[in-house]
């Protein structure tokens, strides 16, 4: 196990470095120049060159990729050009909105959609089924802005029960020590910022949680009914077992290879996905940071954003296929 996972570790080297190659030269690409979104189109050429040669633009991109490469394999991030502020400061608290966000949705995705699917499963072809199944269907084709809206409208501006925008309650703010202010609030003992904190979660949480939901309802039903049709199952119904306890004891646990893999997908996906939602719902994530850096042409910010983004993918990745072994003992890694 301690060989595979060394590995798997040093694979990540060269992905890594192949997708800051492939982002930075997607990134330079993107028609449009920084000094002009800097200084302005009112700028003169002189101060436009300028601005150039101090954040090295006038460079080839081969130079610049050096140059940044450089600097990121020694720990540094680089500046962010429209603010000057170090990118390894400055997406931190972004980063730890984006997680809290995102770990409200998957946690809210695997408990109803694993649920869902179990339960399908147990009683196929029954109204339920074809119930959850239709619900998946339009969770997996509705777009991820409609229903933000639709549950703005209705929750906060007609039902006036949830708030639509923000992390908090900005006239009590939360005290900042982790960065995630559920935990925050907890650890300062305010048990009412805990609530607004969690109130503030719940509509991004659901929008953003809806395609990975209908996803991991339709894989595990899809993964139960084969489980369900084994001998062994059959053995375990025979000898008068409790049909919850043949379900969620001996079914599930024998289904989890394929659900724990998808769940692991959608984990990754959600971290990339969640530049609409955090768009609608105003949520200061990481996406919300890169989308307003490539509204500025801020290259470093966007690089060093989506290299963020895509290592705790792999890394959620690594942890999938480690989860293997521990659910199913005959895998083995040497």
């Amino acid at each position: 196990m301690v060989a595979f996972t060394l590995r798997r570790l040093l694979m990540l080297i060269p992905v890594l470095l192949g997708m800051t190659l492939i982002v930075f030269s997607i990134i330079h690409a993107i028609p449009g120049d920084p000094a002009d979104v800097i200084l302005g189109e009112k700028a003169t050429e002189s101060s436009k060159q300028e601005l150039r040669l101090q954040l090295g633009l006038d460079k080839p991109w081969y130079e610049q990729y050096t140059n940044y490469m450089g600097k990121l394999l020694s720990g540094d991030m680089g500046n962010s050009i429209r603010t000057k502020t170090s990118i390894a400061k400055e997406i931190t608290p972004y980063l730890a909105a984006t997680l809290e966000l995102t770990v409200v949705s998957i946690l809210i995705a695997v408990f109803v959609g694993v649920n869902a699917g179990i339960l399908s499963a147990w009683k196929q072809n029954s109204w339920f089924d074809y119930m959850s199944m239709v619900i998946a269907l339009i969770g997996v084709s509705m777009p991820i802005f409609w229903l933000g809206l639709m549950e703005q409208w209705a929750f906060a501006v007609e039902l006036k029960w949830l708030p639509s925008i923000g992390r908090m309650n900005i006239r009590d703010p939360v005290d900042s020590i982790t960065g995630l202010y559920v935990l925050d609030s907890l650890l300062a003992g305010r048990f009412d910022q805990f609530v607004e904190t969690l109130k503030h979660l719940i509509l991004p949480g659901i929008a953003l949680a809806t395609i990975p939901m209908a996803v991991i309802a339709r894989m595990t039903r899809s993964s139960m009914l084969e489980v369900m049709r084994s001998d062994f199952i059959r053995t375990a119904k025979a000898k008068g077992l409790s049909q919850f306890f043949v379900v969620y004891k001996h079914a599930l646990k024998n289904a989890l290879i394929p659900v724990v893999t998808v769940i692991g997908i959608q984990s990754g996906l959600l971290l990339g996905g969640a530049v609409l939602t955090e768009t609608i719902f105003a949520w200061p994530g990481v996406g919300r940071y890169i989308y307003d850096a490539i509204s500025f042409r801020d290259y470093p910010v966007i690089q060093s954003g989506i290299l963020v983004i895509a290592l705790i993918f792999v890394l959620i990745n690594l942890l999938v296929d480690l989860l293997y072994a521990y659910i199913d003992p005959r895998i083995s890694y040497k």
